[in-house]
């Protein structure tokens, strides 16, 4: 999908409106065969693309058509995206990997592009379709492929989902990256939610959100700021769902998030050409001083960072004298 643009089929002539909307969906999406559902003379469409970030919002309205995207197209798909389709008006009838569903206006369905899929409007119908790459899908990647063409119902984190969507259309996408994130990642929270509770089992959906909050403490680790209130409002769950999750995995969010901060830290003192001061490595992390993560390193592996840096350095000379 290309950047800002817009796309009016009705602009030519009602002949060539058909031709024109195909070479239109394969340049503003992937690769795609359409075909309408009875012999028209015209078919106004119209398909306006916005970036965001990472992500590509779409704002389509269009006629009466089956459009699929089969085996030969997806052999000719530069890339592998997640699709998240907001049904605005009339319906679309989804399919992708054995399942099928009737999706209607307020409703969301998912399609992965590394697969067969296939979508038919009855009537005329508009959508908001947003292009996600799959690494930013973290946890909740798998989940989804798994529910690819499923109905994401219009009330509770369904909800949340079009409620995210729709807000983001609006959005400048010339933001600060850091607002664009957070952004990101509330779309990402939104599915992730629907997606375990769409999964209907207690224990996977805890799992989904374990796998989440871990993703989200890796990429924080330096936030001091980093706690379960600020982590619970951006993934849009109470603190005592997120405290509930991580605590099923055997240990509780402070000593998660302070496992890994240590875990990193020893990682970048063992490194013995890194100039990096004890002060700078404890400020990565997310320490608020070089004592309190003095002392928590020594409780952690026994000996200071110092210690640590001067082991770093005399194995490395070590064996380097031995090469």
């Amino acid at each position: 999908m290309l950047g800002m643009a817009v796309w009016d089929v009705a602009v030519r002539p009602a002949r060539e409106q058909f031709g024109y909307w195909r070479e239109v969906i394969c340049e503003a999406f992937v690769p795609l065969a359409p075909a309408p559902l009875c012999p028209v003379e015209g078919f106004r469409s119209r398909v306006e693309t916005r970036p965001y970030n990472r992500i590509v919002r779409a704002r389509i309205a269009s006629q009466p058509q089956r459009t699929s995207h089969g085996i030969r197209e997806v052999a000719r798909t530069d890339g592998a995206y997640v699709f998240v389709n907001l049904q605005i008006a009339g319906t679309c009838a989804a399919e992708q990997g054995g399942r099928r569903s009737l999706v209607r206006p307020g409703q969301f369905t998912v399609v992965d592009t590394t697969e067969p899929y296939r979508f038919e409007f009855a009537r005329p119908w508009r959508m908001v379709s947003h292009r996600l790459p799959p690494d930013i899908l973290g946890g909740c990647l798998e989940a989804l492929r798994r529910q690819t063409a499923d109905c994401g119902p219009d009330e509770c984190a369904g909800a949340v989902v079009a409620a995210v969507m729709s807000s983001m259309w609006r959005l400048d996408g010339s933001a600060r990256a850091a607002v664009t994130s957070d952004v990101e990642h509330a779309l990402v929270a939104a599915l992730s939610a629907a997606t375990a509770e769409r999964g209907g089992v207690g224990t996977d959906r805890r799992s989904t959100l374990r796998a989440e909050v871990q993703r989200q403490v890796e990429r924080r680790l330096s936030d001091p700021a980093l706690d379960v209130g600020s982590l619970s409002r951006r993934l849009g769950v109470s603190p005592r769902t997120l405290h509930a999750a991580v605590s099923a995995g055997g240990e509780t969010f402070a000593a998660m998030v302070r496992r890994r901060r240590l875990e990193r830290a020893a990682t970048l003192l063992a490194d013995p050409g890194s100039r990096t001061t004890v002060t700078e490595v404890a400020a990565s992390v997310g320490f608020d001083g070089p004592s309190s993560f003095s002392r928590a390193f020594r409780r952690e592996f026994g000996r200071s960072p110092t210690e640590a840096r001067r082991a770093a350095v005399a194995q490395r000379g070590q064996s380097t004298r031995t090469d």
